[in-house]
């Protein structure tokens, strides 16, 4: 254990500099599709309904449209996964995903949107899946995974960026210059990530597409409801949060402000949890982000002070990743001779939670005048999902 130690300590003080170099492209990378591509939409839509006095109903439904293209993303490319062999549809995504991104603020139509927001949904998941496995499988096959969790400090790093420069762009062009702002910007990512990891070899993704086994898929199913009822419940905050925060009388001023504390939260979530899984065990530790989510989506429905607003933004975003990370961890476990088709079953099921949610938050919150009803409900979901973790006996001798 002792030599162990000292091997990973050398390895982290005088890393590959090629393998550094691939790393920072995927976490570039993660950056476009995710953190920017996936994620502006929450710091930009309280100038959406400031501008253009778009209702909670249409800010949900377009956000559900996004997630719709994610999750026909992700049952596509579990039952096809040669697809994602192909440099065309690779290349195809990225461009689609800096496209949807910026041709946001080109128009005001609702249908126009809603297909922008479908379609970056599914270039997310498709370069999501490609930078995880070739990336992450790179790292691994270089005696680097230690710094697999880092890779995905890339959405957190996004999410903090369109916080920090979503109001500068605000204030020079308004809502639509924020929307081409931000592409740009994705843009500029996506060149040096595509830089960096030009001249690399890379793993590429598994061409597997055996199908698994009943035993095993019913082996996972109690995860499986759990991360439904995450993706059904954290969706709400992360829609809305920044609207929310808007919304409050004295803390306008630091609405797009909470959103840079969601991802300052998100960045080390991917080491820090998976490291306590190690500690205390992988049920142990999801039951605690569980219960962390919850407590902050609750303190969030009567939050008027800093304080609250912070501990709201930075419980929810020091927990999703951390979340997704160890049910993905344990999904793995559970079928060794599967882990892609695990991960992919539990991807859709939360896929199904999350494209659900942003819908009915926003008509909830539409019919009720404010977010109190829809917060309540996503706390509930997100324990109830903390229920199924505890009842689920198969962590109890599992340690990741």
């Amino acid at each position: 254990m002792e030599t162990e130690k000292a091997i990973e300590s050398n390895i982290l003080l005088r890393p590959d500099l090629g393998t550094f170099k691939v790393l920072l492209g995927g976490i570039f990378g993660l950056v476009v599709v995710t953190g920017i591509g996936r994620f502006a939409f929450t710091p930009i839509l309280p100038l959406m309904k400031r501008d253009l006095g778009m209702s909670n109903s249409v800010a949900g439904a377009l956000a559900s449209l996004n997630y719709l293209g994610y999750l026909i993303g992700a049952i596509l490319f579990s039952s096809c996964p040669r697809l994602l062999r192909s440099r065309l549809i690779v290349g195809g995504a990225l461009l689609a995903s800096l496209a949807t991104t910026t041709f946001m603020g080109a128009t005001t139509s609702h249908l126009w949107w809603g297909l922008l927001r479908f379609g970056g949904g599914f270039a997310s998941v498709t370069l999501f899946i490609v930078i995880s496995a070739e990336v992450g499988g790179t790292l691994i096959q270089r005696g680097f995974a230690h710094w697999s969790g880092a890779l995905y400090g890339g959405v957190g790093l996004g999410i903090a960026l369109c916080g920090v420069i979503v109001p500068q762009l605000d204030k020079a062009g308004g809502w639509d210059g924020s929307w081409l702002g931000m592409g740009g910007i994705a843009a500029l990512f996506a060149f040096a990530g595509v830089a960096l990891v030009r001249n690399h070899e890379l793993v590429r993704p598994s061409a597997s597409e055996s199908a698994g086994r009943p035993a095993e898929l019913r082996s996972i199913w109690l995860p499986t409801v759990a991360y439904f009822l995450e993706g059904l419940g954290y969706v709400a905050p992360a829609t809305f949060l920044v609207a929310i925060v808007a919304a409050t009388p004295g803390l306008k001023g630091f609405a797009p402000y909470s959103w840079v504390a969601v991802g300052l939260a998100a960045i080390p979530s991917t080491i820090f949890w998976p490291h306590l899984a190690r500690r205390i065990g992988n049920r142990e530790a999801l039951l605690a982000a569980f219960v962390l989510q919850a407590a902050g989506i609750l303190v969030g429905i009567h939050a008027d002070t800093l304080i609250e607003v912070v501990f709201t933004a930075v419980s929810f975003g020091g927990t999703f990743l951390g979340i997704t990370a160890l049910i993905l961890t344990e999904g793995g476990l559970r079928m060794p001779n599967d882990k892609g088709r695990a991960a992919a079953f539990l991807t859709a099921s939360f896929g199904v939670g999350q494209m659900l949610g942003p819908a009915i938050a926003g008509r909830l919150a539409d019919l009720h005048q404010g977010f109190a009803v829809p917060l309540l409900l996503a706390a509930l979901c997100v324990a109830l999902g903390g229920v199924f973790i505890a009842v689920d006996r198969r962590y109890q001798t599992r340690k990741s």
